[in-house]
């Protein structure tokens, strides 16, 4: 039996209406769906090309090489994929490349020391003024230069004072794109005996850089290394013996220093503090930022403030502490960036 569906001509005639709303609304310039498209495209290729320049130009600034394997690795895309990037760098004259080794024009650079400015300036935003972990700054901070304006950029860097270094210890360029040339050497490269003061950690990858702030360890701190093998790097920093393999260490860069071990203050934490024991606080560790710091400060934790443990949780954590008549509860985590002198 053949079934025959009719249409209502009315229904008919709305199906075609909205065919053709669709159609023109698809090919309406600048509003339609495939302007979007092509935006949505140029903003993936701007994307990649924008961390493909910050790529080559930290391989130029580091003088260390730079391969399209070595893009293809970073950018986490296929070999063919960073070959046709590299030939979308070249058309548009921000990049050389001989014999597989790439070199970055002066417009390339400057192509990058913009990008690099924002990013780092937004770094620095997000560690001082926000509760971003530290280990997500450089992430959120890769998301964020791609959709901010110079300009919105610039307004954020004047109400921070114009910082001069991202909170890994990287020079911030200049609004010129002046920056300085690299100093330093890898704590690997420190003898035993030496001492120095950490200037910079690298972020990337980003489960190293996590390793390293769980050791407490921050741009300004100073160390003095112990013991060096092929297999492992001793040191003490903060008080504390720490020990890392040649491939964490040389994401730590430091300035060697002669400064004695003994000059460096010792202050027991805020975490050590025994119920009914009391304690001058002596500061807040440099590697506490953001809302964190503040929200300790606004609870009365500053330097020369008498503070006391005077309740424990259930679970132990957090614990109850009297500070300024006022009794608050801090948690272990937030306790160890606080420096005390306890009273005897």
């Amino acid at each position: 039996m053949l079934t025959i569906l009719l249409i209502q001509p009315g229904v008919a005639l709305l199906i075609g209406l909205l065919a053709t709303i669709v159609f023109f609304w698809f090919l309406w310039p600048q509003k339609g769906g495939l302007a979007l498209i092509s935006r949505f495209r140029n903003n993936n290729e701007r994307v990649l090309i924008e961390d493909a320049l910050k790529f080559i130009f930290n391989c130029e600034y580091t003088k260390s090489s730079c391969t399209i394997h070595g893009l293809a690795g970073h950018l986490n895309i296929t070999l063919d994929k960073a070959s046709r990037l590299f030939n979308r760098l070249t058309e548009l004259e921000l990049v050389k490349v001989n014999n597989q080794v790439v070199s970055i024009t002066d417009a390339g650079r400057s192509y990058a020391l913009r990008i690099v400015r924002i990013h780092r300036i937004w770094e620095r935003y997000l560690a001082d003024h926000s509760s971003i972990s530290p280990s997500d700054w450089h992430n959120e901070a890769d998301r964020i230069e791609h959709l901010v304006t110079e300009e919105e950029t610039e307004k954020l860097a004047a109400k921070m004072g114009n910082p001069v270094f991202d909170p890994h210890g990287d020079p911030i360029p200049t609004i010129k794109g002046e920056l300085p040339k690299p100093k330093g050497m890898l704590l690997s490269a420190l003898k035993e005996g030496e001492m120095g003061r950490i200037i910079h950690l690298e972020d990337e990858p980003k489960s190293i850089y996590e390793q390293l702030a769980v050791l407490g360890l921050y741009p300004g701190l100073p160390v003095y290394v112990t013991e060096v093998s092929d297999k492992k790097i001793t040191f003490v920093a903060n008080d504390e013996e720490c020990v890392l393999t040649p491939l964490f260490a040389g994401n730590i860069t430091v300035e060697k220093t002669v400064d004695e071990l003994t000059k460096i203050p010792k202050h027991d934490l805020l975490s050590s503090l025994k119920i009914g024991e009391q304690a001058e606080i002596m500061g807040i560790s440099p590697n506490c930022r953001g809302q964190q710091r503040r929200r300790l400060m606004d609870l009365g934790i500053v330097p020369g403030s008498s503070i006391s443990a005077v309740m424990r949780s259930a679970s132990g954590d957090p614990v109850g502490y009297r500070v300024m008549g006022t009794t608050i509860g801090i948690r272990k985590q937030h306790a160890d960036q606080v420096f005390i002198n306890a009273k005897n």
